[in-house]
């Protein structure tokens, strides 16, 4: 245990006291210090479940020996009301403002005060000095102590409140940078060049001088950059170039302003708000510590990523987020499978803005009250973008566009995928297949996993528990299912000469990551049998190879896409064999904070060479790579579209694959952090994502299931998925009633798919969100920007999922719009509006709400996406307050790899307006499109019963029309798609005065539907 601990021992007497209470009134303090933690679980096998079981609070730990489970405290009676001292005198104390000020804050005991206080005079008196909510820590190393803190020219001033930072930097030195000169005009932007402080070295080697370089990209994107001009550091292989037109009228203004030291501000030009604000003074830019801390208009912060989150809003109170891809199950903050140093801020009057830190080094970012940000990494370079929005779709499209835009999936890939990894023979694998075909539940793709491998080595199959599989996957494709196959990152190197073709061609190229030596192939251990190598992805042989490798694969089994696990990548030693050499790239003078604290922890030495660089720098690029070869070797092999998914992502993977959250586990609160996964990854511009539906790990329940079968049937990616050695969890395993829920579920899914391939088109050539969360759409509602248990599809669709077990209704709030019923097409109660209401949701319902105007184009599903693609489109036509309502439907082959370049597609955009809805080709490419016909357009919202519905000016037979009194109009029509339509709804005021050519139109109505046949 450090001083920190021991300290904090000494000054809260009364929290070790609560900590070992049983009153009921205790809950789970989530921001109390770890190593206060009593152990409420110290038999082994200790699980959520069995740790809820014995009423204790249950929160993953990065730090060893820290328990998961642990006793209740009552935070309010942590600090007694003698004890506690005002840290908020003026009015207007909540809890907000108090935690902004780094301060303790309870209410639960009515007649203490102060509500918001420190828990000393020791802490008041300190804190006076050096306010608690503007520290940055000076000492991120563990093990400090008040010497070594004094020791580096920093202040030490402890503190109670959970995660502030003990030793901390000066507010003006003494280190960090002053400018050399005044800041120079460049052709598109600034240059200054700025020289190191002489004084303490916080961590050596540091740099001087450096370029700071603001590039003017865009009207809405700018760029900060901070290097060495005298030695190459590595930058992220990634071009975001500034635009060739330099005249814009930009949205922003740079400033650089001198007062105690230079600072640097970006400002939005019509608000006036400085969205960034840097102090040359606070820089720390040494070899392998890069420090900058920047402040914030607000604390509405999202993304960052990957970890899991536990709410989609991050928490500011000194969260630290590390960032490093690695093999790991989600544990709460703990550094996962992919990098995504992106985030987006809702300033304090609901403008939004973006920031790019493009840097693929190990790092860390603290989110603080201030509201600050202060971004750590051990290596490259300081490169942001900076983009404006200011919606926060304005800034998603902003971002995609210098990353690079999401690819469009095929649309088979929309329908429901099924994995296991245990199917262990192809008659358990025939057998799912079968049973969920039984109960009529749609499927579209199944998986082969690495139990189907040959001894689990890519690019074989078992041609004894699998014998057979190449006819199994024909008989597939004649149901009209896909196939996707596994890959691993890594291949055996020990099998006998000349029987494994991957590896000795490899070899023979010479394409693997090596030793620090540069010659050596560094060699893990992984699935295969005997030890493995790895491929590196970096070098342009190894594309060509891996290129090869699936294409000679596909004439084996004739498989649709790829799936790629473990590309982290992932080893199950500790760096390769025979361990990581001393030096400073394995064991840097600091590591962020990344589960293990060791660089090299299941994955391979930093020092390890590639062809770009060293692993050092390229780790957590390597699924990036990987992904990018993947997709030129799916569209190779297939000569189709790719399919492409991968665990391990970075900036920009969303233009090659989609993305899966990892090894989950069948709990209940999983559900929900797939919730705020899919929302952070839609953000990151990987909108083809979703979660292993009823989890992967651990074994699930009936209810788990079925209501995350419910959830998962509105994931962009509907994937069920478990691990070998539990219970089966396909949809057609429990039996009938089971069957028949997710049934409906999958159905309803398949009958929105126009509209979210309509989505996935947006995403794809404007960079939109596919799922988004409430704040996107209502970003003035305040309400909403907390709100992550409830996610829409675009802006129309409200999915409102149960995430509780037990539940039978589920709290839903309903922003200021026109809302509908998407099961009877009934009005949300006006009373309903900016409120929360318990909506019923029995066991057979996910709630969905569809909203006011918006068109939302349907087509009857089926058991397949082949098969519903062959049936009748629709619309559902939901009017806005006005009488409004927008859309459009994109519509392709499916799978073609340039249908969007080519403009081999059709697009019809639909506009409800004065009662009349057209419908208005804009292209029409697409070669099938004679086969596609309307069916059925169903109104929601329309005020009156109209008398008179004509096509086109021809009316149509009252028998083809359903009116409810809730204002609901169902028109069954059959018209092809690539004919523009007008179809009026007149009302009865104006049948009085059309009555005579209404009746002359009924002689004339049947032979002009030779070409538009009304049928029921």
């Amino acid at each position: 245990m450090d001083a920190k601990a021991l300290t904090l021992l000494c000054f809260c007497p009364l929290l070790l006291a609560g900590l070992a209470s049983s009153d009921p009134t205790f809950t789970c303090a989530a921001g109390m210090e770890v190593y206060l933690r009593q152990d409420c679980h110290p038999e082994p096998g200790a699980s959520e479940s069995s740790c809820k079981a014995k009423d204790c609070c249950w929160a993953a730990s990065k730090i060893p020996g820290v328990p998961w489970c642990f006793q209740k405290v009552d935070p309010c009676s942590v600090v007694s009301a003698t004890q506690r001292i005002d840290c908020h005198p003026e009015q207007g104390a909540n809890q907000m403002a108090c935690e902004g000020r780094g301060c303790h804050w309870c209410e639960a005991h009515e007649g203490i005060a102060p509500l918001c206080f420190y828990s000393s005079q020791e802490e008041a008196a300190c804190s006076a000095r050096f306010p608690l909510h503007s520290r940055v820590d000076c000492h991120p190393q563990p093990g400090a102590t008040q010497d070594s803190c004094e020791a580096k020219g920093c202040f030490w001033c402890p503190s109670t409140v959970a995660n502030v930072p003990w030793c901390f930097y000066p507010s003006d030195g003494p280190y960090g940078y002053m400018p050399m000169e005044s800041p120079q005009r460049s052709a598109r932007g600034w240059r200054l060049m700025l020289q190191k402080r002489d004084t303490i070295s916080l961590f050596g080697n540091d740099i001087s001088p450096l370029v700071v370089d603001v590039i003017l990209h865009t009207k809405e994107r700018l760029q900060f950059k901070i290097y060495d001009p005298h030695n190459m550091r590595f930058e992220v292989p990634l071009d975001i170039d500034p635009s060739l037109n330099s005249t814009f009228d930009y949205d922003y203004d740079v400033e650089f302003v001198n007062d105690t030291s230079l600072k640097f501000r970006v400002l939005r030009r019509r608000t006036r708000t400085v969205l960034w604000e840097v102090n040359f003074g606070s820089l720390i830019f040494s070899n392998q510590f890069l420090q900058l801390t920047t402040s914030l208009p607000s604390s509405s912060i999202y993304g960052f990523g990957e970890q899991e989150h536990s709410s989609f809003k991050h928490d500011m109170k000194f969260v630290k987020l590390g960032m490093f891809s690695r093999d790991q199950s989600p544990v709460p903050l703990s550094n996962l499978y992919g990098v995504h140093p992106f985030y987006m801020c809702v300033e304090n009057d609901f403008n939004t803005h973006g920031v790019l830190f493009l840097n693929s080094d190990a790092q860390d970012v603290i989110l603080s009250p201030h509201p600050s940000l202060t971004f750590r990494t051990i290596g490259g370079v300081l490169d942001f973008y900076i983009f404006l929005g200011p919606t926060p779709e304005e800034v998603v499209q902003q971002y995609t566009e210098a990353i690079g835009r999401p690819h469009l999936p095929p649309y088979w890939s929309l329908g429901f995928q099924l994995c296991r990894w245990g199917y262990n023979n192809l008659e358990e694998l025939r057998k799912t297949v079968d049973r969920v075909r039984q109960f009529d539940i749609p499927q579209d793709v199944q998986y082969g996993d690495i139990d189907s491998m040959e001894r689990q080595m890519d690019f074989t199959y078992d041609k004894a528990n699998f014998l057979g599989l190449p006819e199994y996957i024909k008989e597939l494709k004649s149901l009209g299912l896909h196939y996707v196959i596994t890959l691993n990152p890594f291949l055996s190197k020990d099998e006998p000469p000349d029987t494994y073709k991957p590896y000795e061609i490899g070899q023979d190229l010479g394409i693997w990551v090596n030793d620090s030596d540069g010659i050596t192939p560094a060699v893990g251990k992984t699935w295969a049998p005997g030890d493995c190598v790895y491929a590196d992805y970096t070098n342009p042989r190894a594309t060509e190879w891996w290129v090869q490798m699936c294409m000679d694969f596909r004439d084996v089994l004739n498989y649709d896409g790829i799936c790629l696990n473990m590309n982290e990548p992932s080893n199950f030693h500790t760096g390769q064999q025979p361990g990581c050499e001393e030096n400073n790239l394995n064991y840097p003078p600091f590591v962020p904070d990344i589960l293990g604290g060791f660089l090299a922890e299941k994955t391979l030495c930093p020092d390890s060479k590639m062809y770009l660089g060293n692993h050092y720098d390229v780790h957590s690029l390597y699924g990036w790579f990987q992904e990018k070869a993947t997709f030129y070797a799916c569209q190779n092999a297939t000569r189709r579209r790719a399919f492409v998914l991968s665990r391990s992502t970075f900036v920009g993977s969303g233009k090659y694959a989609g993305h899966w959250l990892g090894d989950n586990f069948s709990r209940w609160r999983d559900m929900h952090m797939s919730v705020i996964g899919m929302l952070e990854f839609n953000l990151f511009g990987i909108p083809y994502v979703g979660a292993d539906i009823c989890g992967f790990k651990e074994e699930t329940s009936y209810e788990l299931c079925l209501r995350w079968m419910q959830l998962g049937a509105f994931y962009p990616l509907s994937r069920n998925q478990n691990a070998i050695g539990n219970k089966e969890q396909d949809p057609g395993v429990f039996g009938e009633e089971f069957a028949s829920i997710v049934r409906s579920a999958l159905r309803n899914r398949y009958f929105l798919l126009p509209y979210l391939y309509t989505l996935f088109y947006h995403a794809h050539t404007s960079g939109s969100t596919v799922v988004r969360s409430l704040m996107h759409e209502f970003t003035s509602d305040p309400v909403t920007h907390d709100i992550d248990r409830i996610f829409l599809w675009g802006p129309a669709l409200m999915i409102t999922p149960v995430l509780d077990e037990g539940a039978r209704s589920v709290p839903v709030y309903f922003p200021e719009a026109s809302w509908f019923d998407f099961y009877t097409g009934n009005p949300v109660p006006l009373s309903w509006k900016r409120k929360f209401v318990d909506v019923p949701a029995p066991l057979d319902i996910i709630p969905l709400f569809v909203r006011g105007g918006h068109i939302l184009p349907t087509q009857s599903p089926d058991r397949t996406t082949a098969l519903s693609r062959l049936n009748p489109f629709g619309l559902i036509v939901a009017l806005n307050e006005v009488g409004e309502a927008f859309g459009s439907l994109f519509w392709d082959d499916g799978d073609s790899m340039e249908s969007v370049t080519r403009e081999e597609y059709l697009l019809v955009e639909y506009r409800f307006s004065n009662k009349i809805l057209k419908m208005t080709v804009i292209n029409t490419g697409y070669h099938g499109i004679s086969t596609l016909t309307y069916g059925t357009v169903q109104i929601v919202g329309f005020p009156t019963r109209p008398s008179v519905i004509s096509i086109n000016g021809n009316i149509l037979p009252e028998n083809r029309v359903q009116y409810d009194s809730n204002g609901k109009i169902t028109v069954w029509i059959s018209a092809p798609l690539s004919q523009e339509l007008t179809i009026a709804f007149d009302l009865e005021e104006n049948y009085k005065s059309s009555k005579q050519s209404y009746l002359q139109s009924l002689f004339t109505t049947a032979r002009n539907y030779s070409n538009l046949e009304i049928q029921v």
